[in-house]
């Protein structure tokens, strides 16, 4: 279940049935690490989950089951995972019960897409926010790595601010101003701006008091 670890051939070829793995990815897209993050950074309208043969490559086995699931506007990395969790264990539950009558018959990964793609592991610093990004991407950003991630960070004179829902303001005007200030505030939260318009910031966690005027920084 999303092992991290590469099998090795003679270690794959001692199983009658060889070895299947259960993948929170819409393979053959979406191999590697981190993909329910990769998939809101992204702005997909759904996530796969894929139960695969594993082979001597990363996720490149033959496919055994997928499926598919929506993403909507207020789905964020917490509601992905729970829905993983469940959508996981169903899926895998479904393909071991192919074996009962023998070997699952599989798809070649190269019949969906000839080369398909992956994504890398998010590391420390990976969760600093961009504001020359657009609104979108940054309301993506962040609902990617909320928690139970490491929630988006960015910096005021050199302060950590930890940053974990915002919301899309609708009807925002696009304008030139300094990306990354903080525009209005307010009980229900701040107006940021960023490359295109701005961003209302509705949760975040931080030491010192921010106030209109001050600007976000990646340091």
């Amino acid at each position: 279940m999303s092992f991290n670890q590469i099998f090795k051939k003679e270690i794959i070829s001692l199983t009658k049935y060889k070895i299947i793995n259960c993948h929170a990815g819409k393979l053959p897209f979406y191999r590697g690490r981190n993909i329910l993050n990769w998939a809101l950074i992204n702005n997909e309208k759904e996530f796969g989950i894929t139960v695969h043969y594993v082979d001597e490559g990363i996720d490149t086995g033959d496919i055994i089951l997928q499926e598919l699931h929506s993403i909507s506007s207020v789905d964020d990395y917490s509601t992905l995972l729970k829905r993983s969790y469940i959508g996981c264990a169903t899926i895998l539950y479904k393909a071991v019960s192919l074996f009962k009558n023998g070997m699952a018959e599989g798809i070649s990964q190269k019949e969906i897409d000839p080369v398909g793609f992956y994504c890398t592991q998010r590391k420390l610093g990976d969760e600093i926010i961009n504001w020359d990004n657009s609104a979108k991407d940054v309301f993506n950003f962040i609902r990617a790595i909320c928690i139970p991630g490491p929630m988006a960070k960015t910096f005021v004179n050199g302060k950590e601010v930890m940053i974990n829902k915002s919301e899309i303001v609708q009807g925002a005007t696009s304008y030139q101003c300094t990306a990354g200030a903080v525009l209005n505030k307010d009980e229900t939260g701040m107006l940021v701006k960023t490359k295109d318009s701005f961003i209302k910031i509705t949760e975040y966690h931080s030491d010192i008091a921010i106030k209109v005027g001050d600007r976000f920084a990646n340091k």
